[in-house]
């Protein structure tokens, strides 16, 4: 084989490699990032053991709980209530975070919760975002 030949078939395995590399670590990365709320964050409500983020988009609301200490089995909620309509809640025992749990509440007010272990956060009451 010529020198021309050998540098264009390393160059394919390379490009070959890259693109199977690519191909096995684009779905993982796309699963963490479908597994986080959409939209920009509006509000944060930190706690003793953690915290409540809030985003916001295109009238959405979605709300996730983070603990403080991840990586550690422990009970975990997020609860999120548009105003007039049911609260929808995600709890469970979790590493990293509760949630997302998400409602359509469009121009009105929302009611946030959310527990980390023993350390809760309740907006008590309703709060525009």
């Amino acid at each position: 084989m010529k020198s021309g030949a050998i540098r264009r078939l390393a160059v394919g395995l390379a490009v070959t490699v890259a693109a199977g590399m690519l191909g096995v670590a684009v779905p993982g990365q796309a699963q963490a990032a479908a597994s986080s709320c959409e939209g920009r964050k509006v509000r944060s409500f930190p706690f003793s053991t953690g915290t409540v983020e809030v985003y916001k988009r295109r009238g959405y609301v979605c709300a996730v709980t983070l603990p403080k200490r991840p990586g550690v089995r422990q009970h975990m909620k997020v609860s999120l209530r548009a105003y007039g309509l049911r609260p929808v809640e995600d709890v469970g025992r979790y590493k990293y975070r509760a949630g997302p749990v998400t409602v359509h509440a469009g121009q009105r007010k929302v009611w946030v919760k959310g527990e980390v272990g023993r350390g809760k956060y309740d907006s008590d009451g309703w709060i525009r975002l």
